[in-house]
């Protein structure tokens, strides 16, 4: 766009909440955006990109900090990528410790569900598995 983006063109071409993108100007993951006369924010396509970025690093269960990390290193793009990999490394180990312990509770679940097919409320193993 020639003039920059407002905030809810922003929010559209991003896939981001106009909320989003203040708090992530607040917390500086998003640089401070131009205003113009008005006061109204205006951004331009690197915020777009930039924010486009952050979305598919919050989808892959990247932590707000990784991803500030992770910025950074996409601003040097000569750097050796050792860093990124680590980041991803990480995270990749935190992906597979929550579908472990996913996979724990599924078992629990179907071992309770297991036990408790028809009969009545009183007798029921997931309503005395729920209550302690």
């Amino acid at each position: 766009m020639s003039d920059g983006y407002s905030i809810g063109e922003l929010a559209r071409a991003s896939g981001c909440k106009a909320e989003t993108i203040r708090y992530y100007e607040r917390i500086r993951l998003l640089p401070p955006a131009a205003r113009r006369a008005s006061g109204y924010r205006r951004y331009g396509d690197a915020d777009v990109r930039r924010l486009r970025f952050v979305r598919q690093g919050r989808a892959l269960g990247f932590p707000l900090e990784a991803i500030r990390e992770l910025l950074a290193l996409a601003d040097r793009p000569n750097q050796d990528c050792a860093a990124a990999d680590r980041l991803c490394t990480a995270q990749l180990e935190e992906v597979r410790d929550r579908i472990r312990a996913l996979q724990r509770l599924e078992a629990e679940l179907a071992h309770v569900l297991e036990q408790c097919r028809g009969g009545r409320v009183a007798e029921c193993r997931v309503i005395e598995a729920l209550s302690g």
